[in-house]
């Protein structure tokens, strides 16, 4: 039997840059009492937890949560490299639907150090090794921070076969900088022009520059998943549902198909989609608005096309004509995204979900898309998990 799911409480703290925040479990504690008072409830009536970060010691989640309440309830760490808050949240859902829990708590935080993402145990294999190899075949440049060739390799295949201009990448960035400029949370609200993009600090000479990668970012997200059984026996909101999701992870494609676009998960995106799709009857044409994983501006490019949101090589096209902004087709990140968002690992999927859920509210003050009734979320970790989500307004 598969219950309604409904997202009853979020919270979300201002993300901030490392150094310049609290400790993890103050940060934790406050999204998880702000996602608590958002939906009315008491941490007593919170079943189970599922707790997301990628930089952190085992138990770090009862750590935060302990800062909370301590009711004996279980308790599951969860790191999925960049997809981590969205998987805590995948797992939150499922317990719901399946009616082994009625209410759940996801939370996600980070704290990360400052500088280029690297290894934390030198002395195993690396979960990348075979990422590693497919990009030095693929593009070389072993000069260039890998996080960096992954996306920008990417990039650069898209910009091969079908003759995406560098300036592209750059209108990305400057319009995540005009969405975030309404975000009150966003660690960048300053406005930055395609122009100013182009003429940032070079990266990676005519693939990227440092505007069109995301900040190492601190801070905390949190959601209240319950049936909609529970929900209405304890009058709490209901506005949103968890129409439908999907996890994915990578096919023998990735390292078989010598495209960077495939290494960073091209096709699992797709297959995460389509699935979400099926599932819930809609196409891509009927999401007003979506938030998806830019951590470079490269991804954000690709992911149009994953997504179906517009035709394989047709991602150009769709920036230059604003489709992906107020006025558009569909709004993309209005929340700013990783790029001006910034991206604290584990709490980003949650994030996501904080500004998806008060769009489909109508709550979203300066950054509401108008009538938004389905919403789209998308969070990708290489190494690889990919999940999407769609929520309805009900």
């Amino acid at each position: 039997m598969s219950h309604d799911v409904l997202v009853a409480g979020v919270g979300m703290i201002p993300f901030a840059k490392p150094g310049n925040h609290e400790p993890y479990p103050q940060m934790a504690a406050k999204a998880t009492r702000q996602a608590l008072a958002d939906a009315g409830i008491a941490y007593e009536q919170v079943q189970q937890a599922y707790v997301g970060y990628v930089y952190g010691d085992s138990t770090a989640g009862q750590r935060a949560v302990y800062e909370v309440g301590m009711t004996g309830i279980p308790v599951v760490n969860v790191n999925n490299n960049c997809s981590t808050g969205s998987t805590a949240l995948f797992l939150a859902r499922q317990a719901v639907a399946s009616g082994a829990a009625e209410c759940v708590l996801a939370l996600g935080f980070e704290h990360m150090s400052p500088g280029a993402l690297g290894a934390q145990f030198t002395d195993r294999p690396s979960p990348f090794d075979r990422f590693e190899a497919a990009t030095e075949q693929i593009v070389g440049h072993s000069e260039i921070p890998l996080a960096l060739r992954y996306f920008g390799g990417a990039g650069l295949a898209h910009m091969e076969q079908y003759g995406t201009k560098l300036s592209t990448f750059a209108k990305i960035r400057a319009k995540a900088s005009r969405h975030a400029a309404n975000n009150p949370l966003a660690l960048f609200r300053n406005l930055v022009s395609e122009e100013d993009v182009l003429n940032a600090p070079v990266m990676w000479p005519g693939v990227m520059t440092r505007l069109m990668a995301c900040p190492p970012t601190c801070g905390a997200a949190a959601a209240i998943i319950c049936s909609a059984e529970f929900a209405q026996r304890h009058g709490l909101r209901n506005e949103v549902r968890i129409k439908a999701q999907s996890m994915t992870t990578d096919r023998p494609v990735a390292f078989e198909s010598r495209d960077m676009r495939e290494v960073v998960g091209f096709s699992m995106a797709q297959a995460a989609a389509e699935q979400v799709y099926a599932a819930a009857g809609v196409g891509p044409m009927d999401v007003d608005v979506v938030e998806l994983h830019d951590c470079f501006a490269h991804n954000e490019l690709i992911t149009y096309e994953a997504l179906g949101l517009c035709p394989v090589g047709g991602a150009e096209k769709f920036v230059c004509d604003g489709a992906n902004t107020y006025g558009g087709q569909v709004v993309t990140n209005p929340s700013g995204g990783l790029l001006s968002k910034g991206h604290p690992l584990g709490a980003t999927g949650l994030a996501q979900c904080f500004e998806l859920t008060h769009q489909l509210r109508g709550t979203a003050e300066q950054r509401q898309v108008p009538n938004a009734r389905l919403a789209l979320q998308h969070n990708l970790g290489l190494g690889g998990a990919c999940v999407v989500t769609l929520y309805e307004r009900v």
